[in-house]
């Protein structure tokens, strides 16, 4: 499968707010490549695997079993999305632990940890942005859900505005999540930029390859949703092989000085 090949055009250049680092040319082919490398990643380190994917796992049935406590069922939702926004700095290190497969090295737990400190200013103030965003998220869904009738008859038809509304709302705000935050965590992970600097870059690649990423994206929701049915268990799985895919993802599309090498 061929490479991603360097662009001539990006959607972005350097401005006031930062410096922009150009894109490649991603292939239709590419999603499914970064899955298979991936999962290679996860046999090659099952106990981190493991870790990160009991991470992933509790944390949303812990915020299942407290929402529930609350006897506002609606909210749950709301709430599991707003925690899966903080998916991208709750990888960091799975980046981590594929960049010392790529470096040759071999990965511990604790340098995997540790990848949060490495350019810690920024990668404290990217989880910031992700939870304003996600309070901001939390507010517009109790504002929707304030708005809806306080009742629910026996036809489920009823709840059809109340879930269009929500669904539309969410779709805008995971979009936006997903363009600022597709390749901003690993390139605040391996280069010491500032938060500006990564999320225009991510924002650059990813409008610049549209489709592919788009593509990407549905498979990344497909997955979500195949945890979501399953309470939760099959994150043990899928987050940490999302998360290593997502490295190589950002392999593909930002560009470097030179070639990368992984297997």
């Amino acid at each position: 499968m061929s490479h991603a090949m360097r662009k001539e055009e990006n959607a972005l250049h350097d401005n006031d707010l930062g410096r922009v680092i150009p894109c490649n040319e991603l292939d239709w082919g590419d999603p499914i490549k970064w899955l298979r490398l991936g999962l290679n990643d996860m046999v090659k380190a099952p106990l981190i695997s493991l870790f990160y994917g009991l991470v992933f796992t509790i944390i949303p049935l812990l915020i299942t079993y407290l929402v529930s406590l609350t006897e506002n069922h609606l909210v749950i939702a709301p709430a599991l999305v707003a925690f899966m926004m903080l998916g991208p700095f709750l990888a960091a290190g799975l980046y981590d632990t594929a960049w010392e497969f790529e470096k040759g090295h071999t990965p511990s737990l604790w340098h995997s940890i540790k990848a949060m400190h490495r350019n810690s200013v920024h990668e404290w103030a990217f989880a910031i942005l992700l939870l304003v965003t996600m309070i901001f998220w939390l507010r517009v869904a109790s504002i929707i859900h304030a708005l809806y009738p306080p009742y629910v008859g026996d036809d489920l038809t009823e709840l059809i505005p109340f879930l269009a509304v929500g669904t539309a709302v969410g779709a805008i705000l995971a979009t936006f999540v997903f363009t600022i935050s597709a390749f901003t965590q690993p390139t605040l992970v391996e280069r010491k930029v500032d938060l500006m600097t990564a999320v225009l870059t991510s924002i650059n690649a990813v409008w610049s390859n549209k489709g592919v990423m788009m593509l990407w994206a549905f498979i990344i929701l497909a997955c979500v949703a195949i945890g979501f049915v399953t309470y939760f268990f099959a994150f043990l799985v899928i987050m940490p092989l999302l998360g290593f895919a997502s490295w190589h993802a950002y392999i593909d599309a930002v560009t470097t000085k030179r070639e990368r090498k992984y297997m």
